[in-house]
């Protein structure tokens, strides 16, 4: 009866020539009688009444049309939540860069009463944040914009014991189908591009007031990424043997933004780079994920670098699944295919082969 129902809804805007019965759905195959676009506009407002979203894809010539049950979920925002979660991590990141000294102005709280000690994390905890805050919010406008569900950041704390930085990052949840591959694709490129247009400006400023010293043995030391070392290379030139940039916490921060940036950028599932291999490769974005995976197994196998294991094994559970926006016939226009290498091209010169060693 349900098939019945929904066969006759979209006969107008499909032609159907067969249909079947899926898992939670029903699955129609034939031709669109409108704009695949326009297609979905008008099937989600004749489905929705009866609890379905409609998903649009080629398949061996033919156009599928798939009727799922509502899968968008009604869920009450708790801002609450966002705000408490940003509120520690500001703590938990203004104690991690206490630990960051290279600015004469804040280290000067170093020897201050307890109570103050935590202004000393200031340019640390202010960049970091500024560059995860846009970030995030390039993700949530763009979403809104596109009229999608999405969630305000939840910023993730991280106690410097546990973290280095103070934070695990932040996330927004998605609670809609992205569109069309255009709009995913602009959803996904606008976080790393957002946080990026602060990161580097805040890079140049870091590096600007950082200083060569003699190496000094025991301590962190941050791995450079192409992106990182141009920047060095155009504030010091080559830096002699023997010698090593005293960072101010400004650039660390920036460092830190460059390295989520680029875990971001991983064209693997669910993250950033796992949309925008979704919008640029369809349905082979699996087989991108999987060369991804496998590659940064050998790059940890070639450079001995823990961190990298660590992150085979995240790939390995977020998954190479991506589900598909609701028309996933339209294609990709030409300027965003140009700004999907762009963003492979970034992810490579922002990728550290070590990222964190002590020297």
């Amino acid at each position: 009866m349900t098939e019945d129902l929904l066969h006759r809804t979209v006969e107008e805007v499909f032609a159907v020539s067969r249909r079947e019965t899926g898992p939670g759905g029903v699955v129609f195959r034939g031709a669109l009688r409108l704009a695949p676009g326009r297609a979905v506009d008008v099937l989600q407002r004749r489905l929705r009444p009866f609890g379905f979203t409609p998903f649009l894809r080629a398949e061996g010539g033919e156009i599928v049309l798939q009727a799922l049950p509502v899968v968008e979920p009604a869920t009450r925002p708790r801002a609450g939540v966002n705000v408490v979660l940003f509120v520690l991590t500001c703590a938990s990141t203004l104690m991690a860069g206490a630990s960051f000294m290279g600015s004469p102005t804040f280290d000067a709280f170093r020897t201050s009463v307890a109570g103050t000690l935590l202004v000393a994390g200031v340019p640390f905890a202010a960049t970091l944040l500024a560059i995860l805050g846009v970030h995030e919010f390039g993700h949530y406008f763009t979403a809104r914009h596109y009229r999608a569900a999405v969630s305000l950041p939840y910023f993730i704390p991280a106690p410097p014991p546990l973290f280095l930085f103070g934070t695990l990052g932040a996330i927004i949840r998605m609670r809609s189908q992205a569109r069309d591959r255009n709009s995913l694709f602009d959803i996904a490129a606008a976080g790393p591009l957002a946080g990026l247009a602060v990161a580097v400006p805040a890079m140049v400023v870091g590096l600007h007031w950082s200083t060569l010293m003699p190496v000094q043995p025991g301590l962190w030391l941050f791995g450079d990424s192409l992106l990182r070392r141009l920047f060095v290379y155009l504030q010091f030139g080559p830096v002699p043997d023997g010698m090593m940039v005293f960072t101010h916490p400004i650039a660390d921060a920036a460092w830190a933004g460059f390295f989520v940036t680029a875990l971001n950028l991983f064209p693997v599932g669910q993250l950033d780079g796992g949309r925008i291999a979704y919008a640029l490769f369809g349905r082979h974005h699996r087989v991108v994920g999987v060369v991804t995976m496998a590659a940064t197994l050998l790059l940890g196998l070639v450079t001995m670098s823990p961190n990298w294991f660590v992150w085979v094994l995240v790939f390995f559970l977020i998954g190479f699944r991506h589900s598909p926006p609701l028309d996933d016939i339209t294609p990709l226009t030409p300027g965003r295919r140009l700004v999907g290498v762009l963003c492979l091209v970034l992810f490579v010169l922002l990728v550290p082969p070590i990222p964190i060693d002590i020297g």
